[in-house]
């Protein structure tokens, strides 16, 4: 299926990766990672520029097991760099099959020791544990005065639904430590179209409050973000901490043919300032079959923009990608 463009439209960053993560290090060169539509291996490119990473050939760190928890939709991966190493974490499934609905994710990590991700060994880590054997993906990590956390979506066998959104530390970068909060489950009816969904959690800090984004709903024209915020100052671990957006800060737009858009994150900009706001969505709202094998999710990138208040305004950073490309 083509991707249908027009003048209002933005232009995708990279098309046909999904779940996109952009890493800018202190090399000079930017790093990106995403889902492949194959969802058998994690890639990476690697760019001195932003723009580049449109062509830049990607490097294939690992594959799929033949069998086994580490042989069907490989999901998500992120790459992180943690105290002099790489680091991706990933979702992987034994299935591509579904149980009442749910797959059978876990979550994992990859660790490499050399310099250049693109060219390094690779060595699994194994899997991220925590309080269930369930359905869980979409893990993220960052860094907060001092402490290091872990967010992610996990299945609650005692609430329905596919996944709410957790918190907690990691005693190392692929083993978590101490109480375990959970920040939001899908409760609004923007969070519950087609499923119970919250998920693809991303930080970002900015004038004395931190803030996730997540997505919710199902992956077609339904999938939606939302904010959590809390003070810098809060303790990250209490659930009350947190304050939650009662209505989704990006969704579909007709408008401008942008439609499901989620599963962000943050990066930083050429200038080694300037936040930008990394998602994915499609050009198109109707799907043959299932969404997750639609390969259309594609990469976008623009400048995030901030509303009077001192939030991220997601609304306003995809409107100025708009207004550059009436300009281009």
């Amino acid at each position: 299926m083509e991707t249908h463009t027009s003048q209002k439209q933005v232009r995708p960053l990279i098309a046909q990766r999904a779940d996109p993560f952009i890493h800018r290090h202190t090399d000079g060169h930017y790093y990106f990672v995403a889902s492949v539509p194959e969802y058998d291996r994690i890639e990476i490119r690697k760019s001195r520029t932003l723009e580049g990473l449109a062509d830049a050939v990607p490097s294939v760190v690992w594959r799929k097991h033949e069998t086994g928890m580490l042989s069907a939709n490989i999901w998500a991966p992120e790459l992180h760099y943690i105290e002099g190493k790489w680091y991706v974490y990933f979702a992987a499934a034994r299935t591509a099959e579904t149980n009442e609905g749910l797959f059978d994710h876990r979550m994992y990590v990859l660790a490499c020791g050399g310099e250049d991700p693109t060219v390094g060994e690779w060595e699994e880590k194994g899997q991220v544990r925590t309080a269930w054997e369930s359905f869980s993906l979409d893990a993220t990590t960052f860094e907060h005065r001092g402490a290091r956390y872990y967010a992610w979506a996990q299945k609650d066998p005692d609430i329905a639904g596919n996944s709410n959104l957790y918190l907690s530390r990691m005693r190392n970068p692929w083993t978590l430590e101490g109480p375990v909060a959970r920040l939001t489950i899908p409760e609004y009816d923007w969070e519950t179209v087609g499923f119970l969904v919250n998920e693809g959690p991303a930080f970002v800090r900015r004038g004395g409050r931190v803030f996730l984004s997540y997505s919710a709903s199902a992956t077609d024209a339904n999938y939606c973000m939302g904010l959590l915020e809390a003070d810098e100052d809060a303790d990250l671990l209490d659930a009350a901490s947190w304050r939650k957006s009662g209505r989704p800060v990006l969704e579909t737009d007709p408008s401008i043919g942008l439609y499901g858009p989620g599963h962000n994150s943050f990066a930083v900009a050429e200038d080694g300032e300037t936040c930008l706001l990394v998602f994915h969505a499609r050009t198109y709202r109707e799907i043959e079959g299932d969404p997750l094998y639609d390969p259309n999710r594609h990469t976008f990138v623009a400048e995030l923009k901030w509303d009077a208040e001192g939030r991220p305004d997601f609304r306003a950073s995809v409107a100025a990608m708009v207004r550059a490309r009436a300009a281009y």
